[in-house]
């Protein structure tokens, strides 16, 4: 499914613009990281599926 270091497109941009986010860990939560401003984030894996395109 989700792989550490996969970049993934979400459908609605982040406030800096980019839409590309880095997979930095997996688990139970989904640690995420913007690679337009650097800012990390932490997702539900289910509450990611909804966020990317497919």
């Amino acid at each position: 499914m989700y792989e550490l270091d996969q970049i993934v497109k979400t459908k609605k941009p982040h406030v800096c613009g980019s839409n590309e986010w880095k997979i930095v860990r997996l688990g139970a939560d989904i640690k995420l990281e913007c690679q337009g401003c650097g800012r990390i984030i932490m997702l539900a894996s289910y509450e990611l599926d909804k966020r990317i395109k497919k």
